[in-house]
């Protein structure tokens, strides 16, 4: 058995805790609007793996456009390209210019100039 001081130790642990918890789920609306956005991107990374920690076998083919799904009304836009020269990036979805370094794009491109 435990002591009563022990007891009491515990008891009063339990008790904070609980205070705790009910005080940030009573002042949630103030927190987390900020805390959300992070704690999502954050399961993102825990559940879904970064190719490069993928083992040899499955990771997906680098850059390369996606085949056309049958009866597609339109073909797929092309993919964006990053292309570095003198350490200045240039996102396009052409080739790149001789003499440039083309490099995968990381993260996402959220538009490309129209084509012409």
């Amino acid at each position: 058995m435990r002591s009563t001081r022990e007891r009491a130790l515990w008891s009063l642990l339990a008790a904070l805790l609980l205070a705790a918890a009910v005080a940030a789920w009573w002042t949630s609306d103030r927190w987390w609007p900020q805390a959300g956005p992070w704690t999502e991107q954050a399961w993102q990374k825990i559940t879904r793996p970064v190719p490069e920690s993928l083992p040899p076998g499955s990771r997906p083919a680098a850059t390369q456009a996606r085949p056309a799904q049958a009866g597609a009304s339109q073909p797929l836009a092309p993919q964006p390209r990053k292309c570095v020269r003198d350490g200045r990036a240039t996102y396009t979805d052409q080739p790149c210019p001789k003499g440039s370094q083309e490099l995968p794009v990381d993260g996402a491109v959220t538009s490309l100039p129209p084509a012409k």
